[in-house]
């Protein structure tokens, strides 16, 4: 590739993104005017309460230690 090949192709790039950074600023100030875009209908919160209470051990007789192996063993 010789040198001129380079120089239209890193001014092709150059000109690709003046373009797209102006996008983004139309964008960016269309959203501004309008405010930000409304919630989706049904949306599920994405935050997730867990209690301070302690689980019930119950729930864990028959469960395995992560990555220790079963209870009352020997960790491999």
């Amino acid at each position: 590739m010789s040198l001129q090949d380079e120089m239209a192709a890193v001014r092709r790039r150059l000109d690709e993104l003046v373009s797209t950074v102006e996008r983004l600023e139309r964008e960016l100030a269309h959203a501004r005017e309008h405010g930000p875009p409304p919630e989706p209908a049904g949306r599920v919160s994405d935050l997730v309460t867990i209690p301070d209470t302690p689980y019930n051990a119950a729930l864990w007789t028959d469960s395995d230690d992560e990555g220790l192996g079963v209870r009352d063993r020997r960790a491999p």
